[in-house]
């Protein structure tokens, strides 16, 4: 086999450019490929506005992939000057002149629209370019008869970890194969989420449980078909992976538990999408379940990141988890020279003009004590949709007492303090002798 090093490329290359590009012929195709690409690119600015204006009016924005749509226009330019170089060659073609550079520049330009095109379809942009930039390197490579002596310099540059050999090519291949079984798995798991989604009778957390389980397997079998595909022993990975595992079970082992509760809340069911929970100061609706957290968003609009760990270990009100039916307890305190009776019937009335209160359980009021201000009254009463606001519910109640009170002479009590100051021996004999000095 031949030996391939970094001197021989540059030398490879360097008759390249002697070939192609320092004879008359070669100058002369580069100049019309310039020209050509000068003129492609100021007719293509009408035809990217022209189809940004009509994609805009068709779909709405919100719904638009707008990737896709800048990948669309980027193709524009390609595109025309493709057309433009075929139509050079077919003219300028004959038997005392070949225009070899220009067919080459001419099959760049279509490898490139091709694998655009195509990875224009996954989804994740970054991942998108370097499907693309890969491609088109290695048909690049093709087109100018250097793939062979390139894929083995490539795989001279290596070093063994055991039974594993690892080269500058297996590592370029991985990075092909795991992004291409990575679009794979995420294209999979978008069609089975709509599947499941669609699925009637179906409870938000079993969902979930059901979408999470399918992304997790399909990316541990992309993983071991990966390194499977790219000529890695799995069975040498054993001791290796058994260590790095101890030592990952170390280090993330908050991140681990986080993620066997968050399984935990999935199976059991104790927190799903649309509960409203309380988690010490947090109150609010659980707008999602994650691996490592639980998104709850606030009355304010604030959305908490909560760990699945604090759900299982913590505290935590569901104030939804098997009856939505949620009894409000309101105190307060009127004063000894109240009617007391009638207070009662006010709060009572208060609580039945609240559209939120449920007339069944009815609501009621109750003489909780005798303080030392005033006498403690409770009404309790029932509301049916916690997601809505507590708060709120009190406070239109409160406002209507505070009306109906004043209307019918019953006071709230406030406490009193009674202050006396009693002068010690010295300052009474300084006043007794201030007197006589006066009289």
């Amino acid at each position: 086999m031949e030996n391939f090093s970094i001197d021989s490329i540059i030398m490879d290359m360097y008759e390249l450019v002697e070939a192609y590009f320092l004879s008359y012929e070669g100058t002369l195709q580069i100049s019309i490929a310039i020209l050509l690409s000068v003129i492609a690119s100021l007719l293509s600015k009408k035809p990217k506005k022209i189809i940004d204006r009509y994609v805009s009016k068709r779909w709405d924005k919100s719904k638009l992939d707008q990737y896709n749509e800048e990948a669309l226009i980027e193709l524009i330019f390609p595109i025309i000057n493709l057309s433009f170089l075929w139509l050079a060659i077919a003219i300028i073609s004959s038997e005392a002149f070949n225009p070899i550079l220009l067919t080459i520049i001419a099959k760049l330009y279509l490898a490139w629209v091709v694998i655009r095109f195509f990875s224009s379809m996954v989804r994740i942009p970054g991942l998108s370019k370097i499907i693309a930039t890969i491609a088109w390197s290695v048909a690049a490579l093709s087109i100018i008869g250097k793939l062979g002596s390139t894929v083995e310099l490539l795989d001279s540059f290596a070093f063994s970890l055991g039974k594993i050999h690892i080269s500058a090519l297996t590592v370029i291949k991985g990075i092909i194969t795991f992004s291409i079984l990575l679009w794979i798995v995420g294209l999979i798991s978008r069609i089975s989420e709509r599947k499941i989604k669609s699925i009637k009778g179906m409870t938000p957390s079993t969902r979930v449980l059901m979408i999470k389980t399918i992304k997790i397997t399909l990316i541990t079998l992309a993983v071991f078909i990966g390194l499977d595909s790219i000529g890695i022993d799995l069975t040498a990975l054993t001791v290796f992976g058994g260590a790095i595992g101890l030592g990952l079970g170390f280090g993330l082992q908050k991140v681990v538990s986080n993620l066997v509760c968050g399984v935990i809340l999935l199976l059991d069911k104790s927190v799903k999408p649309g509960d409203v929970i309380q988690v010490e100061d947090t109150y609010g609706e659980v707008n999602s379940l994650g691996a490592r957290y639980v998104s709850v968003i606030t009355r304010d609009g604030f959305e908490h990141l909560i760990p699945n760990e604090n759900l299982i270990t913590e505290k935590v009100v569901n104030w939804s988890y098997s009856d939505p039916n949620v009894r409000l307890k309101i105190p307060i305190s009127i004063s000894y020279d109240s009617d007391l009776h009638l207070a009662l019937q006010l709060l009572e009335e208060s609580a039945f003009s609240c559209s939120r209160v449920l007339k069944y359980p009815t609501p009621a009021s109750r003489v909780i004590e005798f303080g030392d201000s005033g006498i403690l009254l409770e009404l309790r009463a029932w509301i049916n949709s916690p997601g809505d606001g507590v708060v709120n519910v009190q406070s239109e109640i409160l406002l209507d007492i505070w009306d109906k009170f004043k209307e019918k002479n019953i006071s709230i009590p406030y406490p009193h303090r009674d202050v006396s100051i009693t002068p010690s021996k010295e300052l009474e004999a300084l006043i007794t002798k201030i007197v006589k000095m006066k009289a």
